[in-house]
């Protein structure tokens, strides 16, 4: 009801579990699939993987309504293809704007939902990161641009806190997405929390 009254949003499938979501996203092929982690008979996770995990010919945009005693799904559904991450008591604002952000291929994860599931995933897997941060060849402004991203600022955030034009800050993302190997800033902060790039406060 919220996303069909928007105008430039249309909602042009709904799905009672989530074999039928998988079914109707590859059929319709909507710029934006919404995919609960619970789900009746298939998962968000798996679904996300189905539709946009590695080896998916032509991924769809898929954002993930989860809550924060689920923050250990977040890995997984990362490595999935997720390209965002909501709130089930989002209001309809952020519920518009992930929509509207993730048709544009960008991702939206709210800076508060960034730091708190980011800052777990860190604690758990630090330890074990395969190599450190020196391994992947970042410049030490492209580190700094990748902290920035890992505790939710924006790109127009980053342009005004290290004085570069947008156009540049794009380039750097760019350039950090083929070193780590990701896809989006989502899973530039998930990289930079893994790796030790940042750490939780105190």
């Amino acid at each position: 009801m919220i996303l069909d009254a928007q105008p430039g949003i249309e909602v042009v499938g709904e799905a009672a579990d989530g074999v039928e979501c998988v079914e109707l996203a590859r059929r319709l092929r909507p710029q934006v699939v919404l995919a609960d982690i619970r789900m009746p008979r298939l998962d968000g996770l798996e679904v996300t993987r189905q539709l946009a995990g590695p080896g998916v010919a032509d991924p769809l945009n898929v954002v993930v309504i989860t809550t924060f005693d689920q923050d250990d799904y977040v890995r997984t559904a990362l490595r999935n293809g997720a390209c965002g991450f909501l709130l089930k008591d989002a209001t309809p604002a952020l519920l518009v704007e992930a929509v509207h952000a993730a048709a544009r291929g960008d991702a939206l994860v709210s800076p508060a939902v960034t730091v708190r599931l980011l800052k777990r995933l860190e604690q758990a897997e630090l330890s074990t990161a395969p190599a450190g941060v020196e391994a992947f060849g970042l410049s030490v402004r492209e580190l700094d641009i990748v902290r920035l991203i890992a505790v939710g600022r924006t790109n127009q955030e980053i342009c005004d806190e290290l004085f570069l034009s947008l156009s540049t800050v794009k380039t750097y993302l760019g350039r950090i997405q083929a070193k780590v190997e990701a896809r989006n800033r989502v899973e530039i902060a998930a990289w930079a929390w893994e790796h030790g790039a940042v750490r939780p406060a105190g």
